[in-house]
């Protein structure tokens, strides 16, 4: 089945720790994928964290 939504939560700095609270939270939640800047950026380092996948509740975030 094809999700007809996408939903996009906005954590600005801290969307790996949200992520894990509602994984840890939540049953049938968990964290995907984290996805990391290749390189430095003008609002940041290389290696921050830019993207979260994760299901809450089986809904994929």
């Amino acid at each position: 089945m094809v999700n007809k939504n996408t939903i996009c939560l906005w954590y600005d700095g801290a969307a790996l720790d949200a992520a894990t609270f509602y994984a840890e939270t939540f049953p049938d939640s968990a964290v995907h994928a984290v996805h990391h800047a290749p390189g430095d950026y003008p609002a940041g380092k290389e290696g921050d964290v830019l993207t979260v996948e994760f299901t809450v509740m089986g809904v994929v975030r």
